[in-house]
């Protein structure tokens, strides 16, 4: 991989040359098993070693974490390695064993984050913290409720926040284990741009086949990292087997992954990115008529964007078309909320087509 244009924030204490990895098991299970995994993501694109300490399960019965013992097995392994820590926590308790382990990132589960309750208590006993703290977005399609844990961290005078995609949970089966409903995310983005935005392709997927694709379609977005889990033999692991892969296909992903560039300069690519963004303005006008039409030229941008190697997503144009479509929706006697959701739709349909365009 190679480095996104710009990182914001604690991002840039990493000073890297690439997207940020966090890595490893998604539970901790024996010393031996932390420890060797560690050593072989040590020389490697990951900059954050991660494992499951407590291990939230949707039904009695199932393993549920080797608990404080294994925060011993990652305080060996960051002190052999020098790979920073990353755990999950869920309360208070978890919170404090945390601190007093000097694990570097916690994160707050999609279990948890729905219950601004668990949120609250967690912000409180990290109150001032400089520790690195993410949130992972609600098991439910709730960007507020996402919004909210996050305000409640900031609320509580922690500077170094960051979220994490993981999907979203839903009834139906689809080919996700997660729907990752892109859209929200983006949406988060237009909220907070300088916000840490981290992909857990493993959980949307929750197929070591699918982590690839899932990963690129994050960095096309701009994310900022990823968070995949890793296992030494992930047929046996004691929990989310399916989804984990191995240290060495962990670093043939890394070999073919792409980072976009934000924009580029080039008269020429201006010139027909100008030229074809006017077309799209005046076809937003005309959106129920010529719908067809506007997807035909959206992919014509991605082939000049795929030329020059440019992320599908631009904030500052998603933005601007936003605001320019509900004034106009407002004159002709259009909702607010009726252009946000039509718009929206509009949106993540043009992004599908050009990703199988830029990524074919």
């Amino acid at each position: 991989m190679k480095k996104k244009e710009q990182h914001t924030n604690w991002l840039e204490d990493f000073n890297l040359s690439h997207p940020l990895v966090i890595a490893g098991p998604c539970s901790a299970e024996t010393e031996e098993q932390v420890l060797k995994i560690a050593h072989e993501l040590k020389n490697s694109d990951v900059s954050i070693f991660r494992a499951g300490i407590w291990k939230p399960r949707t039904r009695p019965g199932g393993f549920e974490g080797v608990g404080e013992i294994g925060l011993k097995w990652l305080q060996k392994a960051k002190a052999e390695t020098g790979l920073p820590l990353a755990i999950e926590v869920a309360n208070a308790t978890h919170v404090k064993l945390a601190l007093e382990y000097d694990i570097d990132v916690l994160w707050i589960g999609a279990r948890t984050t729905v219950n601004p309750f668990a949120v609250q208590e967690i912000a409180d006993a990290l109150n001032g913290t400089n520790k690195i703290v993410l949130v992972k977005n609600p098991v439910n399609p709730d960007l507020s409720l996402w919004i909210g844990a996050l305000e409640r961290l900031a609320n509580a005078h922690i500077k170094n926040i960051g979220a994490i995609h993981r999907g979203f949970s839903t009834y139906e089966k689809t080919k996700y284990r997660n729907n990752p409903e892109w859209q929200i995310a983006i949406d988060l983005q237009y909220k907070f741009p300088n916000l840490p935005l981290i992909c857990d392709p493993s959980h949307i997927t929750g197929k070591r086949n699918m982590i690839q694709e899932v990963s690129q379609q994050a960095l096309d977005l701009n994310y900022d990292g990823l968070m995949i889990e890793t296992h030494i033999d992930p047929d046996n692991a004691w929990s989310d087997a399916a989804q984990q892969v191995t240290p060495a296909v962990l670093k043939e992903i890394f070999t073919d992954l792409r980072v976009r560039k934000e924009s580029d300069d080039a008269d020429d690519f201006t010139k027909k990115m100008n030229k074809k963004r006017t077309q799209i303005d005046e076809l937003d006008s005309k959106i129920v008529e010529i719908l067809g039409k506007r997807m035909k030229i959206a992919g014509e941008i991605g082939l000049l964007k795929k030329e020059k190697n440019v992320a599908i997503l631009q904030n500052k144009r998603w933005n601007e078309i936003l605001g320019k479509m509900i004034l106009e929706g407002e004159d002709k006697g259009l909702s607010e909320e009726f252009i946000l959701k039509l718009f929206k739709a509009i949106h993540q349909e043009s992004i599908s087509h050009q990703e199988k365009i830029v990524n074919n």
